[in-house]
Parts: structure tokens; sequence; C-alpha cells
């Protein structure tokens, strides 16, 4: 973590009362003092026996605004250790503590290297769900479990681990129980008085804010007639942009392009196109992760998509990408433009061929009756029906905003408070202005005692108020934050 992370940490210690400003700037010295400090402020505190682990790891968790683990109390099929070598699980101190289908539930002493989990990510074709846990944990658990592997064992049980029958802990991701029991959330305490500007820790589940229908946008069945293709051109470098885009308008074809990850996601939704090249390094979101939206749905899953990248190279890149993404083609920078275009046009009539076979359902016009009857479910208490209909909705159009949003207000309503959030972050990568979602996602982390976390979206929210008396209000929540 960088500076300002451990500055954080130290402020969180003394806030806990886990050290005394005298013990954190002896420690702070320390680390300053050596070449490469490799352990950190967390296991140094721990090491002179100045708290406990479970503390420790209230106070990490409270950092980075996501659940922590124990790793004494963790049971690991040490088959999932399969998917990361432990090679790349020492470099960066990551160790799997469970794989499914579609996901990794991942220790890791950085949850905040959104690198590390975008390469994670990339190789396994999977979602990651980081869970913080202690630094110097990490490595011993890492070199047990990989040991206890090689020699063919096939279950690493923590030394204090035991099944408890206590109600389990929400968790963000599918969690199985074992990992569920052994997460460690902040104390909820301390919460600030409630002002009276509305400010309350709920979720809201107004009429408006559930029946708000999502933006129109053209339909797939409506077909542009006689008219060029249109292909949308996603880079962040302009000359490569333009460069395409030049090559492919001279061919006859219509152009539209971005130039970072939000606006891409809106023209997919807006320009409807009929082919996408994508940079795989964006700013906001990155490529792949907008590849495994648009294919991972039904509503644009039929679009093909070229990646372009001067990072990732070599053929077992291009093969992952289109085994865990879906990618149609890919081409490293720089490529020959002769090529390219072969790549576009055979893969624009191989799509025109499929399309005069099967004419594509009316998707946008499915997912906003799922909309309609997730609410009516909601208002007869159906409230599981309501949450299965949404995610049958994201299944068809995980770019759809609403979806995400009125998710996340029913999943906070049941108290399913991580999922409520994931499906907020997931909301405000689509609409990072939206007021409401700021707001109960603010909300949300205060409610799950992550201080830190609800101060930095609280901040955020400011820029987007309503108006000067809300405003004044959250400026006031803030102070009591403070």
């Amino acid at each position: 973590m960088g500076e300002n992370s451990k500055t954080q940490l130290g402020k969180i210690l003394l806030k806990r009362k886990l050290v005394s400003p005298q013990q954190l700037d002896s420690i702070l010295d320390e680390q300053k003092g050596e070449d490469e400090p490799h352990e950190r402020l967390a296991s140094r505190v721990l090491k002179k026996g100045l708290t406990d682990e479970v503390r420790l790891l209230k106070a990490l968790s409270e950092q980075a605004g996501i659940p922590a683990v124990n790793l004494d109390e963790v049971d690991i099929d040490l088959a999932c250790l399969d998917i990361i070598p432990i090679e790349i699980a020492t470099q960066h101190i990551i160790l799997p503590l469970s794989v499914s289908e579609d996901s990794i539930n991942l220790a890791m002493a950085n949850p905040d290297d959104q690198r590390v989990i975008d390469e994670v990510e990339f190789v396994s074709g999977k979602r990651v769900f980081p869970h913080v846990a202690l630094h110097a944990h990490i490595l011993k658990c890492v070199e047990k479990c990989y040991e206890a592997r090689a020699t063919g064992e096939e279950k690493y049980c923590g030394k204090r681990f035991v099944s408890r029958a206590e109600e389990p802990l929400d968790s963000v991701g599918p969690t199985p129980q074992h990992i569920s029991n052994a997460t460690i959330l902040p104390d909820d305490k301390e919460q600030p008085a409630q002002d009276d500007l509305s400010l309350e820790i709920d979720i809201d589940l107004s009429d408006e804010a559930l029946s708000i229908p999502m933006a129109r946008e053209p339909t797939l069945t409506e077909a542009r007639p006689d008219a060029a293709k249109k292909i949308l051109v996603v880079d962040d470098e302009d000359d490569i942009r333009l460069l395409i885009s030049r090559v492919l308008t001279e061919k006859g074809y219509k152009v539209v392009t971005a130039g970072r990850g939000l606006e891409a996601i809106k023209m997919v939704q807006t320009e409807n196109p009929d082919m996408i090249i994508l940079d795989a390094m964006l700013p906001e979101v990155h490529g792949f992760d907008i590849c495994k939206k648009i294919k991972g749905s039904k509503k644009y899953g039929h679009i093909p998509v070229i990646m372009i990248s001067a990072i990732y190279r070599g053929w077992r890149y291009a093969q992952d990408l289109k085994d865990s993404y879906g990618v149609d083609d890919f081409m490293e920078k720089p490529f020959k433009l002769g090529e390219f275009v072969e790549k576009v046009e055979m893969h624009l009539n191989a799509i025109s061929s499929d399309k005069d076979e099967k004419p594509p359902e009316n998707l946008s016009e499915q997912a906003e009756e799922i909309l309609a009857a997730s609410v009516t479910a909601y208002r007869e208490g159906k409230v599981d029906m309501a949450i299965e209909l949404l995610r049958k909705g994201l299944k068809i159009d995980p770019l759809a905003f609403k979806l995400h949003y009125n998710l996340a207000l029913i999943l906070g309503k049941k108290a399913l408070n991580y999922q409520a959030i994931r499906e907020l972050e997931s909301a405000l990568d689509l609409e990072p202005s939206y007021f409401p979602a700021l707001k109960n996602l603010a909300m949300l982390y205060q409610k799950t005692g992550f201080k830190f976390k609800s101060i930095e979206t609280w901040e955020r929210a400011l820029h987007y108020c309503p108006d000067e008396k809300t405003r004044d209000g959250i400026k006031q929540h803030l102070m009591n934050l403070l």
C-alpha cells in the first residue's frame, strides 16, 4: 500500500487505541530506516505484541473497505491453488481461499492493487473478490499450502478453525461457509448522531427510486436500412484512434469513437454498433471488464469484439482472451493495417450471415418488462422474487444502470449489505454522478463500519448534490464522522 494508506492505517490504529502515538512513531521510523521495508505496519504491530490479530484485522478491514480474513480460521481446498502459481502468490502476497465456477475469493496484503486483481481475473477468467489479510500471515500460509499441495494433501485447515454455530456474516460474492465464518468485520460502534436532513442509515426504497425506467436506447431489432456497418473504436491514444477511424471510414464503414472506458460503455448502449475495436488498457474501466460485460450479455453478446493491445503479447494471451472473455480476435500493436481490415471484414461478414438466419429478440423491451415485474413483486412482498427477476435482467443487459441500482436497494433492505454495496458500485461504474446511488453507498459503508470508505463516498456525493440544503447537510454529516 502507498504512503497515504499507511498513514490512514496509523490513524485507525490510534483511534482504536491499539498503539500509542509514541509506539506508532517508533515503528514508522524503523520502516523509514530500512532500504526496502518488506514487513508491513500491521505485521510489525503484531510482531511487537502491541495488540492481537483479530483487532488488527478489523483495523485493516476498516482501512480497505472490504472484509478481512483470519487465515487461522479458514479451511482451504488446496485444488484451488492450481489457478495461481506459487511464484505469483509469493510475488504479490496473495492466496486463493476458494474457487467457484465464476469467482475467486482471494486473500491479499494489498487489496487496493487493482493491477493484481486485473491480472488474476485475466488469467483465470473469473471475478476476484478480495479479502484483506496480514502480510506476514499470507506469506506463511502460501508456503504451507503450496508445500502441502506438492506432497499430495487435499485440505489446509487453519490451526484454530472450528465450525461455529453463529449466524454467518454477509460476505462479498459467493463465499463458502468456512470463509464466511472466518471473515472479520470492523466494529459498528461510534456512529454519529443522525441529523435532521434524512441522512439516516437506510436504503431508499421510495416509489420514485424503484420505478424510474431505464434510459431508452436503440433495440437490436431496429435495423439501419441500407446503412453502412457501424464500428465503435475505443482507444485512449488519440493518434491510434484517429488512424483506425480514418482507415475504416475510407473502407465505407460508419465509425464512432471513445477514448475512455465509461464513454465506451455508454456508446455500446446508445450507438448499437455492429463491431467493437477495443483497446485492452483504458482509463476508468479496463478493456477486459468491458468485453466481459458485453460478451456475458444476451443483448450485446452477438457484437464481435477485436481487442488490440501493446501490453499483452503472444498467442497465449490471445487464446486466453478468447476463452475467458469471449474476444473474437486479438491484434498486437503495432499491426499491419491490411491485416486489420481483413479481420474486420471477416467478422462482419460472419455476423451478417448469422443475422439472416436468426433475427435477434427485442431484448431492450424484455429488460424493461423484467424491471417493471420486479417492482411489482417487491410491492407485493415477494422480495426474493424481485431479486431473482433483477438478476435475470442483468444477464440480458449487464450495462443497465437501473437494474443494478434497484437490485442494490432491495438487497440493502434485506440487510445483504455487501451484495448491495457491490451492486451500487456497479451502478456507479455506469453512472458515476448519480447522487441517490452515491448517497446510499455512503450510508451502507457507514452502516457496515467502513468509516473511511463512507467519508470518501460522501465527499464524492458533495459534487453532485441536487440543492444547497442537502449539500450543507452532508457537510455537517462529514463533520460528525470526522
